[in-house]
């Protein structure tokens, strides 16, 4: 019988970090085609039309990137905080809160003109900053699983912003639970005429190099690495855990806050019940799908953008029900967890014992 066993590796090759998510994307595709099958479809004519839909024309490929810029967002809030070993499950929070700040202040008539779009901006990433520290907190002072809290709280706010947009906030000529829209002067610019290519996609583009240069380049990141990969060496080293925890918990908050800050901004332009379908929780499986790196998660955001997009198409032309865009999206997820596993161990070959 053949005997394998996992040996830790003494270095992990540069090309696997590039290697491992393509690999864990082709699993995921090979293992959501016998769910294809089963629904009747043809496997090679549901992915293309999949992943071809969304690119096929200026029209789609804009929408596309409109879907993708929430996700980046949402994807370096991860990214960031998982790399100092804060797990922030509370993204979806975060974004609710960036978004209700930015309605709140894109809102107001007091406000002059040229300040509406930075101080919503700032706003939004400050509500979020603000509302992750929470559970640092609670972690830093009082051992608390920060899992379990972040998790918590999206929940205190989703339901919050519901009490107010079923009561202050209804819109009160519709009746609608929708908050009130914002100064047209408060909607971000168009990047690109007649499309829905708004500002706030050309800011999460930006965000990811400067994330990268962030946590690469300067001390705070170093510190940020270093909390990760070992606390009570940074401890040792002289870095203070708890403020690096809690200014790990801003940074992430505060991205994952823009990606509200966007949707508010840039395309409903007022907060609404619909305003994430999940891209907090989705932001989890992109920042692992890019191995935490800042960088990665750009592709790695446009590849479920492409997804999310393409499900409706792929389920017009076959039949095939939308859903599969959430299963391709868990799939993913578990294929990426496994593929990290082969970064830091190898398969090797025990022996062959003779029955």
């Amino acid at each position: 019988m053949i005997r394998l066993r996992l040996e830790q590796r003494a270095t992990t090759p540069a090309w696997f970090y590039v290697a491992l998510p393509v690999a864990a994307i082709l699993a995921t595709l090979v293992l959501c085609a016998g769910l294809v099958t089963l629904a009747g479809g043809h496997v090679l004519e549901a992915y293309g039309t999949l992943f071809l839909s969304p690119v096929a024309s200026r029209f789609a490929l804009v929408e596309t990137a409109v879907k993708a810029a929430p996700l980046i967002f949402t994807g370096l809030a991860v990214a960031i905080a998982f790399r100092a070993r804060f797990w922030n499950i509370g993204g979806e929070g975060q974004l609710l809160m960036g978004a209700m700040a930015a309605a709140f202040i894109g809102g107001r008539e007091s406000l002059p003109e040229f300040s509406l779009i930075p101080l919503m901006i700032l706003a939004g990433a400050l509500a979020g900053g603000i509302w992750a520290m929470v559970p640092a907190l609670l972690r830093t002072r009082y051992k608390v699983d920060e899992v379990v809290v972040s998790l918590l709280l999206n929940f205190i706010v989703f339901y919050g912003m519901m009490a107010l947009l079923d009561g202050v906030w209804k819109d009160p000529l519709s009746g609608y639970p929708d908050s009130p829209d914002i100064r047209e002067e408060a909607g971000f610019p168009i990047l690109l005429p007649r499309t829905r290519l708004h500002l706030g996609v050309g800011l999460a583009l930006l965000a990811a190099p400067l994330v990268f240069i962030l946590m690469r380049k300067t001390v705070l990141g170093f510190a940020i690495r270093a909390v990760g990969e070992n606390a009570q060496a940074a401890a040792y080293a002289g870095f203070s855990t708890a403020r690096v925890t809690m200014a790990t918990a801003l940074l992430s908050g505060a991205m994952a806050g823009l990606a509200g800050v966007g949707e508010v901004g840039g395309l409903h332009y007022q907060v609404m019940a619909g305003i994430s379908p999940g891209y907090g929780y989705t932001g989890i499986v992109i920042a692992m799908l890019a191995g935490l790196n800042p960088l990665g998660v750009v592709p790695a955001a446009f590849f479920f953008a492409i997804v999310i997009t393409g499900a409706e198409a792929m389920s017009r032309a076959t039949g095939i029900p939308v859903y599969l865009s959430d299963v391709i999206q868990g799939t993913a997820l578990i294929t990426m967890l496994i593929a990290l596993l082969f970064t830091r161990y190898r398969l090797r070959l025990k022996g062959v014992a003779h029955g």
